[in-house]
């Protein structure tokens, strides 16, 4: 039987982002895989010390939305014309495909704007109302002027106090348990 870990993380706090982004790189450095950071402003260089790569994830999400998109506006507008109510008008005939194309622009446009929605709240992990930082008082400032770094305890390097004594070392202002 597993005992329920006694912290979630630690999180050091910095005043600034050169010296978070120094923390971030030695953290690295040092093995730790499963950090995350946190800053009231975009900062360039996070994701790059961090270790993020671009993924291209989101862009497949919005192009498959789109194609469904397209071919559902396409293959009901031929259903109505060709198969359920074909109408000769004028001579012309029923697969008159240049009449659909404003109705299949628009539901591709509408199908890759609601998978582009629903795609960035899924892949944020949206709507997320419960984290396990919220429960660190001094986490609130890291919408105003303060920048965090976490190490998660499923850290496979993960050790408390040598962790602890490890971000204390590199110039963090204060260490915090995060208590899961």
């Amino acid at each position: 039987m597993k005992l329920k870990p006694t912290v979630w993380g630690l999180l050091a706090e910095f005043d600034s982002p050169t010296e978070l982004i120094v923390a971030i790189e030695k953290v690295r450095e040092e093995g730790y895989s499963q950090i995350e950071a946190y800053t009231p402003f975009p900062v360039e260089e996070v994701p790059e010390a961090l270790g993020l790569s671009k993924k291209r994830t989101m862009s497949m999400v919005v192009l498959i939305g789109g194609v469904l998109g397209g071919l559902t506006g396409f293959f009901m507008q031929y259903y109505a014309a060709v198969i359920s109510y074909p109408v000769n008008v004028g001579g012309r005939p029923f697969n008159s495909w240049p009449s659909f194309i404003p109705i299949t622009f628009e539901l591709t446009v509408l199908g890759a704007a609601t998978f582009a929605v629903v795609g960035m709240l899924g892949l944020n992990g949206l709507p997320r109302p419960y984290h396990p930082l919220f429960n660190v008082p001094r986490f609130v400032r890291a919408s105003r002027d303060r920048f965090f770094l976490c190490i998660e305890a499923t850290d496979p390097k993960f050790d408390l106090a040598a962790t602890k004594q490890f971000l204390l070392e590199h110039a963090s202002k204060k260490v915090f348990e995060v208590p899961p």
